[in-house]
């Protein structure tokens, strides 16, 4: 089984939820992919790796990160899959104490190439709000990976706000195809 169809199977196992739910755009949905649920066990979490550490070396990332909470667990498998960078993390707002940082981990240098990840997109705004923070602080974007794409316009609005390519490891119709559209 290749590292794309684990992620697929161990997804559909553990991060599909069915049931009426808010999405962080304020949207409603009828199901929910909780993709932590999944990559943070061990078969998930190893194929994301591999699956990540790939594609960081393919776009020659120094760094991988993203959106906190979304990001977390991708940058650091990337990092557990031998991608030679650093991971980050970007809050929603810069902290208000100690460093007074909104980019956290090994500072960023301006060379860095950063490969921007997220568990799940839906509308892309979380991802965009992250490319964003990176972009003003003079940092370049050389890809932006999801690990599933809810197919509800996110991939557009993210592409159109970088001109960095866009990866999708899996999408909606690969974990839910029987989905009510």
């Amino acid at each position: 089984m290749s590292a794309r169809e684990a992620l697929i199977a161990e997804l559909r196992e553990h991060a599909l939820v069915i049931g009426d739910v808010v999405l962080t755009s304020g949207r409603r949905a009828s199901y929910y992919i909780d993709a932590k649920r999944a990559i943070l066990l061990p078969a998930g979490f190893a194929a994301l790796a591999e699956l990540l550490a790939a594609q960081a070396r393919d776009w020659g990332a120094t760094a991988v990160g993203g959106m906190t909470m979304g990001a977390d667990a991708p940058a650091c498998a990337a990092l557990a899959g031998g991608a030679e960078c650093k991971a980050f993390f970007v809050r929603k707002d810069v902290k208000e104490h100690g460093l007074s940082r909104r980019i956290e981990g090994p500072p960023l240098l301006l060379s860095d190439r950063c490969m921007v990840v997220e568990d799940v997109v839906s509308t892309g705004g979380s991802t965009i709000a992250a490319i964003e923070a990176l972009r003003a602080e003079g940092h370049t974007i050389c890809g932006v990976v999801t690990i599933l794409d809810r197919l509800m316009g996110g991939r557009e609005a993210i592409e159109a706000a970088t001109d960095a390519p866009y990866s999708v490891l899996t999408t909606i119709d690969d974990v839910y195809p029987d989905r009510p559209r």
